[in-house]
């Protein structure tokens, strides 16, 4: 193998090395919002009534949550409940907005 061939193959290796660490820090980077998703739009897990993606029933459903970027959760902007009271989301699961 010539330098060359050697120097090109090094290269690739390390781009490759470097795309894998910025896919694993971009998906560590986001985390759990609740109250936060639309009906059906929710990801895995989203506790009672519900059993996996997708099957959250209620807009802002409350213990349904979705992977926001981290540190955006309470700054996503929602409509008013209502009542009128803000809506928020949050990093825990709220009881508001059940589905039944």
């Amino acid at each position: 193998m010539s330098n060359t061939s050697k120097s090109i193959f090094l290269a690739a290796s390390v781009a490759t090395a470097v795309a894998g660490l910025a896919h694993t820090a971009s998906a560590q980077e986001q985390e759990k919002c609740f109250g936060v998703a639309l009906a059906g739009e929710n990801s895995c897990a989203a506790g009672p009534g519900t059993t996996c993606a997708g099957t959250s029933t209620v807009d802002y459903q409350g213990n349904a949550w979705t992977l926001v970027p981290a540190g955006t959760c309470a700054d996503i902007e929602l409509p008013a409940m209502a009542d009128g009271t803000a809506r928020m989301g949050s990093l825990e699961a709220l009881d508001r907005d059940m589905a039944g």
